[in-house]
Order: C-alpha cells, then structure tokens, then sequence
C-alpha cells in the first residue's frame, strides 16, 4: 500500500492567507475580497520563494503536489502554470483560504451547498490554467469536518490530505484515536477509518515517542521543532506507509511580512535560508525513498 513512498506537498498560498489576517472569525479583514479592498501595500511575497521551491525540487528531482490557493491564479498571473510546467501535481487548497470550521467549536462556517460550489469553481479555476484533472484537496489550515469529505466525494475528488492525528491538537470536527499516518478510506459523514467510499485520506506524518505523537509533517513544525525531529518522524511514517512531509514558499522566504494579524508574534520568527536548508538537509537524508505526488499514491494504495 505504498509502503516507502515520500509524498512532498507544497501549499501556495501568501501571508495574507492565514487565518489572524483573512478568513478566520478573529481575522483582521473578513475575507480576502476585504483585504484587497483595503490594502494598499505591496502583497506579492510569494512569487520569488515560489520559484525557488521549484528549483529545489528540480535539484532533488523531485515531483511534487502544490495544493493551490485559487485565487492565486488571478492575484499572481502565470505563477501556477509555471508551477504545472515543472511538471508537478496541482491540487485544491480552497478558493481564498478560508477556515472552513471554527477553530475552537469545530462547527462548520460554510453550509455544505456554499463548500460544493467554492470548491467547485477552485477546481474549475487551477483546471483551467493548469491543463491537468485536480483530484487532490487540502483543507485551509487543516481545519476539515467529516461532511467536507462527503462534499468532496460528491465533487469527484480522489483524495484528501489534512488530517493530522497527534497528541497536542485536533484541528477536525471528529474523533482521531484509529489514525496513523497510513492512507484510510473514512467513514460517511466523519473522518474516522473504516469506510467504505472512494475518497482516501492521506494523513500527515508523525513522530511517536513511547506514545506521544508530535507531528512531523513539516511545516510550521519545520520552522520550531528543527529538521532532525522531523526526519525521524518521517522515517518512522515512512515504515507504516506513505509519509507525508510539507512546507510553504513563505517559510523559505527572507524578507519580513507586514506588521497584520498579531495574534501569533513568533508564527514566522524562524524562516528564511535556514529553513531552505532544513528542507535540503531532509531530502539529502531520504534520497534514496521514492517520492511521488499524492494522486500517484492515492493510486498505488487503491491498487494495493
């Protein structure tokens, strides 16, 4: 069931995205269309690191999936068919990036009509420009409900990737405890193993010590936790099945964002060359696993 194989994600989406700025009930804009409303500085942060992204994974020879913001494809003209160029996977980060549940009640935000059709016309907007079928989803800020699943499976989509099972947080609006980070098909209606369906989840790597599961998927935790702890939680995924190990342009990014959004002071006081360095430093160490986008895997343990 794919047992060995590294799936290296990458999720477009700028500084604006997160939620203290745009797209959260604490966010200081409502929503991205408030934020370029009202905005007049410079926004672009993500183009320059986006494209050294590429040439990483082109030194490493490398494909990967790039789950895309939507909205990236107007704001950043030719960026996304640059990204599909390289001959990468682009699958489906959301429309603007917008928390789909509640952080702290994990109610939805969206009803189920309102996340079909966003979604919808997300993956009508990267299948357009990208010139492949978008088959991948990635909730934004991997807040996702077992009834986004149940859209997703009505949308066509082969496979989610969000769900993180660990000991520190539970960002979903179900109960974790029969999740690894092997792929599973949910249960209807939920987001635990069991099911039945032709949707796949595809969980976040993790590093379990004596039974403490830190997450070991990358990103944020990339940035704080340092590269080792990372590459021995992949490792250990690595020996369950698929591990999944992400990261974002910005966190490459040397220059500081705009002063928005302080609910979190230290989200970005480690970034920049020394987490580039991180990243290379894990590709170095697991060069000789075989890394393949998410829509291959989700093929390879289907057929398994």
């Amino acid at each position: 069931m794919g047992q060995g194989i590294l799936g290296v994600t990458v999720d477009i989406e700028d500084w604006y995205h997160i939620p203290s700025v745009t797209g959260s009930p604490f966010a200081v804009y409502r929503d991205t269309a408030e934020f370029y409303a009202r905005w007049e500085g410079r926004y672009d942060y993500l183009t320059e690191p986006t494209r050294r992204v590429l040439n990483l994974l082109d030194d490493f020879g490398i494909t990967a999936t790039f789950f895309v913001v939507a909205e990236v494809v107007d704001r950043y003209p030719g960026l996304v068919e640059e990204i599909a160029d390289h001959g990468h996977e682009i699958a489906c980060h959301g429309l603007t990036h917008a928390c789909k549940i509640d952080h702290r009640t994990r109610r939805p935000l969206f009803s189920s009509e309102e996340f079909v059709q966003r979604t919808e016309q997300a993956r009508r907007i990267l299948e357009g420009v990208a010139g492949q079928k978008v088959v991948g989803y990635r909730a934004p800020n991997a807040l996702v409900g077992g009834w986004m699943l149940d859209a997703l499976e009505e949308l066509g989509f082969r496979y989610d990737s969000s769900v993180s099972r660990n000991s520190f947080y539970n960002k979903t609006d179900g109960d974790l405890s029969g999740v690894s980070t092997a792929p599973y098909l949910p249960v209807r209606h939920g987001l635990g193993p069991g099911g039945d369906r032709a949707i796949l989840e595809l969980p976040w790597a993790i590093l379990d010590l004596a039974g403490l599961k830190i997450p070991a998927s990358g990103g944020p935790l990339l940035r704080f936790l340092g590269a080792r702890a990372i590459l021995h939680g992949l490792r250990q995924s690595l020996a369950r099945g698929p591990a999944i190990f992400y990261f974002h342009p910005l966190d490459i990014f040397d220059e500081t964002f705009p002063p928005v959004g302080k609910n979190r002071p230290f989200y970005w006081l480690i970034k920049g060359k020394v987490v580039e360095d991180r990243i290379r430093y894990l590709l170095r160490e697991l060069q000789d696993t075989p890394a393949r986008p998410l829509r291959e895997i989700a093929g390879e343990t289907d057929a398994g």
